[in-house]
């Protein structure tokens, strides 16, 4: 099928290109999966065309093709690497100081099979951080990416509840087996806890917990490695960014000032360890009344994008404060996977694109 899809996409140029898209090399990583397509056409530094046409043909090309049920075609931004699926570049320290401290280092090598690694995060708890990275991660998979989930909120792991699943992982030669629910794998201290024990940790036995659940995991091969962070911007915040090969993060928010203030810091911290931010999310965005239909900005709204512009960094979207999210969440039946077609779950989905069009590698020569 890929090589069907490279010899339409043959066909494909447009102004300002000095040939096809595919003998030009903007064409990036193609997944397939059950009829949906998604590929990535890289955007050469100086192209003064029109960007709009260029995905249209992409698209139309690729739809006519027999099987194909979909297509979703991201435009990135040109890079001067190559990325190697075996190998991830070690994180590069700033030069000068920027206030975390000496013990500013390079993070240790890649993890076995796992492409690239999403941080979520945010400057504080209850902005719902851990359901837009569940929804994250089943927008990944329903791109056809194959996706693993992290819960690395030692203290609160919330991943059991939000996807519904019970038991423990098995572990062979002192490696742990991840779980799987809905065609992602998921680790969480919640499989090892009940629910209602608390976790009486000082921190260098936190942080010792969180790398083993990184490194002593069989993610297997893995497109994504989705990390549910813990809040705040503490110990085990730094030492994830700085010992974790992280290929990006993405950082929520509410509209509400208080809330964009800590977001903020938690943007600081990984621009400090030199981690790309890959967008803002806003969350509970806006309340619609379900009885008169009034729209209610209980938490304001757009405070996110205005900080995301302000930043330089990319809006990634806003996700509504609506029932449905949060039923499906304590069901333990996220929104993406249960109301695939709906309107947030288009929300998601579209992020995730955002997203993913950030992360997806070049294709190997």
């Amino acid at each position: 099928m890929k090589d069907k899809i490279l010899e339409q996409l043959k066909t494909v140029s447009g102004d300002g290109l000095d040939g096809d898209i595919v003998s030009l090399g903007l064409v990036s990583d193609i997944v397939v999966n059950d009829g949906k397509v998604i590929f990535s056409i890289t955007v050469p530094n100086g192209f003064g065309g029109e960007l709009g046409p260029l995905r249209e043909k992409a698209e139309q090309a690729v739809a006519g093709i027999e099987g194909v049920a979909s297509v979703l075609v991201a435009l990135t931004a040109d890079r001067a690497e190559q990325f190697d699926p075996t190998q991830q570049p070690p994180k590069l320290t700033r030069e000068k100081d920027r206030g975390v401290g000496a013990d500013m280092r390079p993070a240790p090598g890649s993890i076995p099979g796992v492409r690239t690694i999403l941080a979520v995060a945010s400057g504080k708890g209850g902005v719902g951080k851990s359901t837009t990275s569940v929804n994250l991660a089943l927008a990944f998979a329903a791109l056809g990416m194959k996706v693993g989930l992290l819960d690395a909120d030692i203290y609160g792991p919330s991943m059991p509840r939000l996807l519904g699943m019970t038991g423990r992982p098995d572990i062979v030669d002192d490696r742990i087996n991840p779980m799987e629910q809905y065609g992602i794998k998921v680790m969480s201290m919640g499989f090892l806890q009940d629910e209602e024990s608390p976790v009486i940790w000082r921190g260098p036995m936190v942080v010792s917990a969180l790398m083993q659940m990184v490194r002593e995991v069989n993610w297997g091969e893995l497109d994504v490695l989705v990390l549910d962070m813990p809040p705040g911007t503490g110990d085990s915040q730094l030492t994830m960014a700085q010992q974790v090969p992280l290929t990006g993060s993405v950082i929520v928010s509410t509209p509400q000032d208080l809330a964009l203030i800590d977001a903020r810091k938690g943007l600081k911290m990984f621009e400090n360890v030199d981690v790309p931010i890959l967008g803002i999310v806003e969350n509970m965005s806006s309340f619609i009344c379900p009885h008169c239909g009034k729209n209610s900005d209980i938490f304001g709204h757009g405070g996110a994008e205005a900080e995301a512009q302000k930043l330089g960094v990319p809006f990634l979207g806003a996700v509504p404060l609506h029932m449905d999210i949060r039923l499906h969440s304590d069901a333990g039946t996220p929104i993406v996977m249960s109301e695939p077609d709906g309107p947030h779950a288009a929300i998601y989905k579209a992020i995730a694109l955002k997203v993913a069009a950030q992360l997806m590698p070049e294709e190997d020569e």
